[in-house]
């Protein structure tokens, strides 16, 4: 049974003082082409960011953290939450130096609590952060948005990746609802499959959506694939059940120092929610959350709810589980996926699609409204491809929805009895 933990649990000063949900943006650091100054002017109020600089598996050290920490606050803002302080690998599939490795986030948890950053959104998947095959996939309006087509990615894992035994995973492969050959549909495509499509769809998959976020790849790496193989070949043998084991033992490591430190342990759904690539996904529907949260039944380990990952599912409820789960909620990211007949599913509108942004926004900001939010994806638009931003991670893409979330939390808050207030404007 879940044990609802009222957020008052949380001790940071600037988040008991909140009657409304924070408005926070990710942000990938001091040179990333959307500056603080621009954020401060759309009505951000805190930033999500990480040391992208730091490597994986070293500590973040208290005079980086600072630093950084000082410089958004500068601009009148603060730094909300880490997304992400990676878990490396070789603590999700049980390495030699899993212990060791433990040890380090703990010495980074610590220094973040020292410089008052508590909340840490992080994730436990294996190799491939969240998935898409298309980054620029027309919508009817002439923006784009990401895509994910199941045949495109079983191309990829069988004829690129050259996956063993990915024939026979794809050949078994269900979606809900959906009735479809997605071997066969991969067979179609390899037929007019170029080496310059292969290429793009490498980058797509591999190095523009991983190279900014997991840390495991890198913008110009020589030989993807290869690199893509050897980290699949670390999960050899790791079933649902181990992998589950192993977030089990990395939480119940680390829960003494968040208790201690008063840090926030928040993991993101896996994106798609599906178990692809021959490798466990473990934070995909309700019974997953579930297991976790009572796996390690501590109101320092909890949930970032992405609306959008759980929403590409068709298996998901997104309503529902936002009820059952916002008492054990840190961090929400309201987005939207559309999901088309076939299965495939793309980012959709902020008002649209499965999500329903709108009985979201209800059910946080009466049950717990204390917590960051953050739009998370948005469309391409109005030029915003030629400006070299990360994929998904737009300017005026991103803006156009913080406006329209913005609206619905006003909407809301007059609802709820709860004064709105634009940050930004004299009120």
């Amino acid at each position: 049974m879940i044990i609802n933990i009222s957020v008052s649990l949380l001790t940071e000063p600037e988040i008991i003082k909140r009657t409304t949900m924070e408005r926070t943006w990710r942000w990938f650091g001091k040179n990333d082409k959307i500056t603080l100054a621009m954020l401060k002017e759309i009505g951000v109020e805190g930033i999500v960011t990480a040391l992208h600089e730091v490597p994986l598996g070293e500590v973040w050290t208290r005079e980086k953290i600072r630093d950084l920490r000082e410089y958004i606050e500068s601009y009148g803002m603060r730094w909300s939450v880490v997304e992400s302080l990676p878990v490396v690998e070789s603590i999700k599939y049980g390495g030699p130096d899993r212990d060791e490795q433990i040890e380090r986030y703990k010495e980074s948890l610590r220094n973040l609590s020292a410089e008052g950053i508590h909340t840490i959104c992080y994730n436990f998947m294996p190799v491939l952060d969240w998935a898409r095959t298309d980054l620029d996939h027309p919508n009817p309006n002439g923006t784009t948005n990401l895509y994910f087509s199941f045949a495109e990615f079983a191309y990829f894992d069988i004829y690129i990746l050259q996956r063993k035994g990915a024939r026979e995973d794809w050949a078994n492969f269900k979606i809900k609802g959906v009735e479809r050959d997605i071997l066969a549909e991969a067979d179609e495509i390899k037929a007019r499959m170029t080496p310059e499509d292969d290429r793009k769809l490498v980058e797509n998959i591999v190095i523009k959506t991983q190279g900014f976020v997991s840390g495991n790849f890198k913008e110009g790496e020589a030989q993807p694939v290869e690199l893509f193989r050897k980290l699949l070949a670390l999960y050899d043998g790791i079933s649902k059940e181990q992998l589950r084991e192993n977030m089990r033992y990395f939480l119940s490591a680390i829960m003494p120092v968040c208790e201690e430190c008063g840090m926030y342990m928040c993991v993101h759904p896996d994106d798609p929610p599906y178990p692809i690539l021959g490798l466990p996904r473990i934070v995909t529907c309700d019974e997953d959350i579930e297991w976790f949260l009572n796996a390690v039944d501590n109101p320092h380990n909890g949930l970032t709810f992405c609306a959008g990952s759980l929403s590409a599912g068709a298996h998901n409820d997104i309503v529902e589980l936002a009820r059952k789960y916002a008492s054990r909620t840190w961090f929400v990211h309201l987005r939207s996926c559309h999901i088309f007949p076939n299965g495939d599913f793309t980012e959709a509108s902020h008002l649209g699609g499965r999500a329903d942004v709108i009985e979201l926004a209800r059910i946080f900001e009466k049950t717990n409204p204390k917590l960051p939010m953050r739009v998370d994806h948005g469309m391409t638009m109005l030029g915003d491809g030629e400006r070299g931003y990360n994929a998904g991670y737009s300017f005026l893409g991103r803006m156009f929805a913080m406006g329209q979330v913005h609206d619905i939390l006003a909407t809301v808050d007059r609802e709820l009895g709860i004064e709105y207030k634009q940050p930004g404007f004299h009120e």
